[in-house]
């Protein structure tokens, strides 16, 4: 039996320690528990958990490259680029609001073991596409296993991280979203000399990671808090066990059992979980904020950068397909490695700091764009030559190659010497292909092409190098912060008998507003311009800013347990302040259970 002395000595020892050296549940210090070693085996289960990200950011980037190749290949028009690119952003969204239910009802596991098969089919069907309608439907399947994954992961890999590196690990997921779109845009430069058929490989090499996740999650396990809240015991036990190395997991353990049955509690009312989170003011506003998050994320425009890259380079004057394809993939390997700042970043200056100042960056990011789309809009080649067989087309109503670029109708015909712009016609773009005009010198059908230039989606300008730096700073500043922070948070901010259910919510308005976003940016920059659509988003990402600066409180270092208090406030005000900032409140272990000891209650002990 030990001396009563020593229990109170240690005692004593827990209530002086700093805050720097708080408890955490498995019943070391919060220092101590970053200075142990952490088991390979986490590292493992974050790597295939990851792959769901590897496959969402390889599909978001091989459409960019792959959307130039089909549009001619399948002569799309601009609503049928948008179905492809927004089908599988509508699918995501619809099968990410379903994937809280199969998440609580079969395990974090099963669902993802079921997205990455899903994936696999939709691949296989793109890839042997016969015409735009069965692609259309390969792009659906491919979305509905892209978005129970991209809800799923971040929770499975939160929910299997120790504390003190949760936080890199949850942003591990957003550096393979990244890392999959450069590989994607690498896939896209290569196979684009392709005279035929291109694309397919491009949509097709997404099979190979699906596959291996899908095998390498048959023999991973389940989220042990999924376990214990199904009443799995000796099996989460066992698990708990596995991933922390052996490393003794009493204390974790109870501190996770005594979470469940507390919230079990308080829950007995039964009902649909959403409903229960709106009635339940703290689950309320973690929902508030991760929705936001994840809604300003896309309405500052990433999907549009990402999806369209090529298309905007082309836009801003690139006019050779594979030169804007190796382009776009600069601006993907610009996103990767900034990524990488994010996961270095993410648990030395905490998640508020680092997504504050990547939302600044964004909106002025967003303004260089928008300023070299407007510079070359003003510079805009004139319109000199009014051919007089227009067959009355409305293409020669236009007076500048932008007025004229602007209608999807219409291409811009011209010589050029040097720099400058000569002898320049508005035509109608040719019904079988946007290659080429529908007739004069610009035509397929005449011999009078000779030295003449067609240019369909972009004009002439040498302001294309400033639309290039605003693109490359847009995502050095968006990926370490706005990139993997709205999922971090997410995976962290609701407690457990809500977390399947309120990351598939912000997933699903994640998806929503990418969807919108998406469908809509070619008509939006038709009809405000390209620089009044990214001054459009830069003003969203200002609208961002004072959301994040009000709302967003700092999650860095706290147990998953723990958070829940950060938002039993009023909504706009945990943004005021951050866990260090609020009271010293020390744990200390008295008969099994957790007892809170205030800074007064504190100071009252020698």
């Amino acid at each position: 039996m030990s001396d009563p002395m020593e229990a109170g000595d240690e005692e004593r020892s827990l209530i002086g320690a700093d805050a720097g050296d708080r408890l955490s549940p498995d019943g070391v210090s919060a220092r101590g528990d970053r200075d142990a070693s952490t088991p390979s085996f986490v590292y493992v289960l974050a790597f295939f958990s990851a792959l769901g990200g590897f496959l969402f950011g390889y599909d978001t980037g091989v459409v960019s490259g792959a959307m130039l190749l089909l549009k001619k290949e399948m002569n799309l028009t601009a609503l049928w680029q948008e179905l492809l690119v927004s089908s599988t952003v509508g699918a995501a969204a619809l099968s990410a609001l379903c994937g809280g239910s199969l998440n609580g009802a079969f395990g974090r596991r099963v669902a993802i073991l079921l997205a990455s098969g899903v994936f696999t089919v939709g691949g296989i069907v793109m890839s042997a596409a016969p015409d735009k309608t069965i692609l259309l439907v390969g792009r659906i399947t491919v979305g509905l296993g892209i978005g129970i994954a991209s809800m799923t992961v971040p929770v499975y890999i939160a929910e299997v991280s120790p504390s003190h590196l949760r936080g890199q690990l949850v942003t591990i997921n957003t550096l393979f979203i990244t890392g999959g779109q450069f590989i994607a845009s690498v896939v896209d430069g290569a196979f684009s000399y392709l005279h035929r058929d291109g694309w397919r490989y491009m949509l097709g090499l997404s099979i190979i990671p699906a596959v291996l996740q899908f095998v390498g999650f048959l023999f991973l396990p389940e989220s042990p808090r999924w376990l214990l809240q199904k009443g799995r015991s000796q099996e989460a036990r066992h698990v708990l066990s596995q991933i922390r190395g052996g490393r003794s997991i009493e204390e974790e353990y109870d501190t996770i059992t005594t979470s469940i049955k507390d919230e079990e509690k308080g829950t007995r009312g039964g009902g649909l979980i959403i409903w229960r989170m709106l009635s339940h003011g703290p689950t309320r506003r973690a929902l508030t904020v991760g929705c936001g998050l994840q809604m300003f994320q896309q309405l500052s425009g990433i999907n549009t950068v990402m999806y369209y890259s090529a298309t905007i380079l082309q836009m801003a004057g690139v006019r050779d397909d594979q030169q804007a394809i190796w382009l776009a993939a600069a601006t993907s390997g610009t996103n990767f490695l900034f990524t990488l700042v994010g996961v270095w970043l993410v648990e030395r200056v905490g998640r508020r700091k680092l997504t504050l100042g990547s939302i600044l960056g964004t909106g002025l990011s967003l303004t260089v764009l928008a300023v070299g789309f407007l510079l070359s809009a003003q510079n805009s080649p004139p319109v000199t030559l009014q051919p007089s067989d227009a067959l009355n087309s409305t293409c020669t109503l236009y007076r500048s190659c932008d007025l004229c670029m602007l209608d999807p109708a219409c291409g811009f015909c011209y010589y050029e010497n040097g720099t400058r712009v000569y002898n320049s016609s508005c035509v109608h773009v040719s019904q079988q292909s946007t290659e080429h005009a529908a007739w004069g010198r610009c035509s397929n059908q005449t011999e009078e092409s000779h030295g003449a230039l067609w240019a369909y989606n972009y004009c002439p300008t040498s302001y294309s190098w400033l639309v290039l730096l605003g693109l490359i700073l847009y995502l050095a500043f968006f990926a370490p912060g706005m990139g993997p922070m709205p999922w971090t948070v997410n995976s962290e901010i609701y407690p457990l008998w809500a977390r399947s259910t309120g990351n598939a919510c912000s997933a699903g308005v994640n998806w929503t507003f990418n969807v919108l976003v998406s469908l809509t940016f070619l008509h939006v920059a038709e009809y405000l311009t390209y620089y009044g659509a990214f001054f459009l988003y830069a003003v969203l990402a200002g609208l961002g800013l004072l959301f994040i600066l009000g709302c967003l409180p700092e999650t860095q270092g706290l147990e998953l347990e723990e958070i829940e208090n950060l938002f039993s406030g009023p909504l706009c005000s945990c943004g005021a302040f951050s866990h260090n900032d609020s009271p010293n409140i020390q744990y200390i272990r008295v008969k099994g259970s957790n007892y809170h000891l205030s800074d007064n209650d504190a100071s009252d002990v020698e």
